[in-house]
């Protein structure tokens, strides 16, 4: 692992993901997920690692915060690394930067793979509106350690829901990429159903690099699988609209509260 430490000259950016702005403290992501889409981001930093092999730290990402307030507005921590990926650890770059943003009032939304979400609490609490996500594709661990190789595992990411929720803190699960065949969401919405206010739900994409790095792993877990994949990112197929239709109804028929991104 490649890891430098670096000064950005602003961290809070405008988006269009739903959100005014994003931060992302890190510029790469030491998880290292094979489906990651984040990794289109080498084209803008020069970067010639492979992607999951290097890290920058912005270690003055809190100091680049303007003092004006924000209130009204809404901020994404992870639209292309996780704010709380391993180094976060050592470098602690999240309680100063959440410091910086409670006098100014903004709407947070975290979305991560890690626990280490829980060291925040105390400062989470105090966002009159604060929410935090876990992205969980599939629960067997040992595919876990081959597709997420630094992620903890779904179970710890559940039973940091619960931990959430019991703190009063607003909470979702991103069940993406769905992988056919593979992915069992019905049993992931089970296991995380009572500590979950939302589901969200995305398949994984056809059209960039991940392609080509989830077909590479499929090679070793199970070929017979990389045409039906094919089969399913074909223009004819019905695949996704007919997932879509099969997610709404279930969580319509359990009142659990669902979005989709097909």
């Amino acid at each position: 692992m490649i890891i430098k430490e670096i000064t950005a000259k602003s961290i809070l950016t405008k988006s269009g993901l739903g959100c005014d702005y994003a931060i992302n403290p890190y510029i790469g992501c030491a998880h290292g997920c094979i489906y990651c889409y984040a990794r289109f981001m080498k084209r803008f930093t020069g970067h010639s690692e492979p992607w999951g092999e290097f890290v920058d730290v912005k270690v003055n990402a809190a100091d680049t915060i303007p003092n004006k307030s924000l209130e009204g507005k809404s901020i994404l921590f992870g639209s292309v690394c996780d704010a709380y990926q391993p180094l976060e650890s050592k470098y602690e770059l999240m309680p100063k930067i959440l410091k910086k943003l409670i006098p100014l009032k903004p709407s947070i939304s975290i979305l991560t793979k890690s626990d280490l979400v829980l060291r925040d609490i105390s400062l989470l609490k105090q966002f009159s509106d604060v929410e935090v996500g876990f992205s969980i594709p599939v629960l067997d661990e040992r595919i876990t350690k081959q597709i997420e190789p630094l992620a903890v595992s779904a179970k710890r990411r559940i039973d940091a829901l619960e931990v959430l929720k019991e703190n009063g803190i607003r909470t979702h699960v991103f069940i993406a990429p769905i992988l056919p065949f593979i992915t069992d969401w019905k049993k992931i919405v089970s296991l995380a159903k009572d500590y979950c206010d939302e589901f969200w739900f995305d398949k994984f994409n056809p059209y960039s690099a991940c392609f080509g790095q989830i077909k590479t792993w499929l090679m070793d877990y199970d070929k017979t699988l990389i045409p039906k994949y094919e089969e399913i990112v074909s223009k004819e197929s019905n695949y996704w609209k007919d997932a879509e239709k099969e997610i709404r109804d279930f969580c319509g028929k359990k009142g659990i509260k669902c979005r989709t991104y097909f």
